[in-house]
């Protein structure tokens, strides 16, 4: 019998298949006590296992490149952090293996993550399956992954962790539903990377028998269990529709009735940019730089490391717009050389420009490198700042741009609500603003990003986050300058239509979303989008924003 269940869309499409769940298996070593001599070969069993599991996630991070690369490199950074393996060391000194004592590290250094309050906890998540492939190494056993299948499937998980994500083969992984995660947890951005259907935060995921046809619409977040013939149809139909109008809109972004609203991609590093370019990218609107500060936690990139990287970039758009963001180091990218390792509470401590401008010569180098990269090319480069709170930041981080004699418009983030309510006082300092959708959400509800448990209040559909998005668009226009977005929300073809009426200029998304939010912005009329944007900020629930749109858009 046919059965919908809801969970969070966070990728287009549909898949209808069977379910396989995501291997899983009790990776508890048990609790023996090693003879003293035994000590030596145990430490170098552990020291031997770590490198090798880094090394796999580096290895899997080339493989994947793109954002998957980066998020892949801060876990091997986590398998190698000296003062976990000092504490493995340890435990074997008084006797226990190295299974043991590496599982037993790794929970004293999650409570302390888990103490330190939700906001670590998608990096709870990764130290979990890092210890989980520690320990299955030192066992001899497969590491729990991905299911072996000869026939395509609709994979079911608890959560996916990075490393399996971003191997994973949309050949024979039709799509993915998780109980946990949120519309930006790693697992969601890299569905969208991917082109996979994908659902989230679906309580009792697990619970589907293995073998159970499914029908996941990644764009409603809606599964059939049991689809009858007439559901198949109407979802097959549906698709091959959505199809047909991706290959109908070509060009340049814009409403029904020609307001242009560019369409830009979010892109973390130069292996995202061929995604870029075939998806008809009007240029990059969020150039994330962290990737190249990840390969050593222990001193920043050089500065012609950094040119030869950036360059890259910039030549893949002649004529285009690439808008570049500085580091963001702290919170959930924490760097050695760079990130206080004591801090409280990460997320609401020095992050992003706190972090540079309490290190202005990372700051200057990576200011220098932007500018000789862009040197001789026809690109329009405008570069920002993350964590901008007030007029004082945006000031200090226009100052710098002028010192180090960066030729490109300079502009600020707009993550933290301080910023949209403050946003005609930030534009009396630079030229540009880019929100945020993300961490704006975060911060304005108080809820993590990467804890299914209040990814309602991640949605980006939320009226009082649409307030905040109206409150900075109104302030540029005000001031005759540019706000466009670059969170996940502009992904969303239905929100982009809504975003546009509340007076975003501009939208910058994964890739992948590009050509949806193409052809559906194609459909309305800025008048449309405008009596949208109204209507969904009247609601007083994410659901009924959404819903209300929809009616306005569809004409009811």
């Amino acid at each position: 019998m046919e059965t919908t269940l809801r969970g969070v869309g966070v990728s287009h499409g549909v898949a209808i298949g069977e379910v396989r769940h995501m291997g899983t298996a009790v990776l508890e070593p048990p609790a023996k006590q090693i003879p003293a001599e035994e000590a030596e070969r145990e430490q170098g069993r552990a020291r031997q296992a770590v490198e090798a599991v880094a090394a796999d996630l580096i290895a899997r991070g080339n493989l994947a490149g793109g954002e998957a690369q980066a998020v892949l490199e801060a876990q091997a950074m986590m398998a190698q952090d000296p003062e976990l393996m000092a504490d493995v060391e340890r435990r074997i000194a008084v006797g226990s293996t190295a299974e043991r004592a590496v599982y037993d590290a790794f929970a004293a250094y999650r409570a302390l993550l888990a103490g330190a309050g939700e906001y670590l906890a998608g990096r709870v998540a990764d130290l979990d399956d890092v210890r989980n492939r520690i320990v299955a190494r030192l066992l001899g056993v497969p590491m729990p992954g991905v299911p072996d299948s000869d026939e395509p499937y609709v994979l079911i998980a608890r959560d996916l962790a990075p490393a399996d994500t971003a191997l994973l083969d949309p050949a024979l992984v039709l799509g993915f539903v998780t109980e946990e995660g949120g519309p930006t947890s790693h697992s969601a951005i890299l569905a969208r990377a991917l082109g996979v259907p994908a659902v989230v935060a679906l309580p009792g995921a697990g619970e589907l028998a293995e073998g159970t046809v499914i029908a996941v619409d990644g764009s409603t977040g809606e599964i059939f269990v049991e689809p009858s013939d007439a559901k198949r149809a109407e979802l097959e139909q549906a698709a091959a529709a959505r199809k047909a109008a991706l290959s109908a809109a070509t060009g340049p972004g814009a409403t029904s009735d020609g307001h242009k609203v560019p369409l830009l991609a979010n892109v973390g590093g130069p292996a995202d940019v061929p995604a870029a370019v075939e998806a008809g990218a009007e240029g990059v609107g969020l150039f994330r730089t962290e990737f190249l500060f990840l390969d050593d936690s222990e001193k920043a990139p050089s500065e012609a490391k950094q040119v030869e990287a950036y360059r890259k970039v910039l030549e893949a758009f002649p004529e285009g717009r690439v808008v570049v963001r500085v580091l963001d180091a702290g919170a959930d990218k924490p760097l050695d050389f760079l990130t206080p390792a004591d801090e409280p509470n990460p997320a609401l401590g020095v992050r992003g420009l706190r972090t540079l401008l309490d290190h202005p010569e990372v700051l200057r180098t990576q200011l220098s490198a932007l500018s000789k990269a862009a040197e001789g090319l026809p690109v329009y480069l405008e570069v920002m700042a993350p964590m901008v709170a007030d007029r004082t930041d945006a000031r200090a981080f226009a100052e710098a741009c002028r010192q180090a004699g960066l030729r490109a418009k300079f502009g600020t983030m707009v993550e933290i609500p301080s910023a949209a309510l403050r946003a005609r006082s930030l534009l009396q300092e630079v030229e540009f603003l880019s929100l945020g959708t993300n961490d704006l959400a975060q911060y304005t509800f108080a809820a993590d990003r990467q804890v299914g448990a209040v990814s309602r209040l991640q949605d980006p559909w939320q009226p009082a986050l649409l307030d905040l998005v109206a409150l900075a668009a109104e302030a540029a226009r005000a001031e005759g300058k540019s706000c466009g977005v670059c969170g996940e929300a502009a992904a969303d073809p239905l929100l982009a239509c809504v975003l546009t009426g509340l007076g975003v200029t501009s939208l910058s998304m994964g890739s992948a979303s590009i050509p949806y939010v193409r052809a559906t912005l194609a459909k309305y009329t800025l008048a449309q989008c405008e009596r949208a944007a109204a209507a969904a900020r009247a609601t007083d629930t994410a659901e009924e924003a959404r819903l209300a749109a929809q009616a306005v858009l569809s004409g009811e």
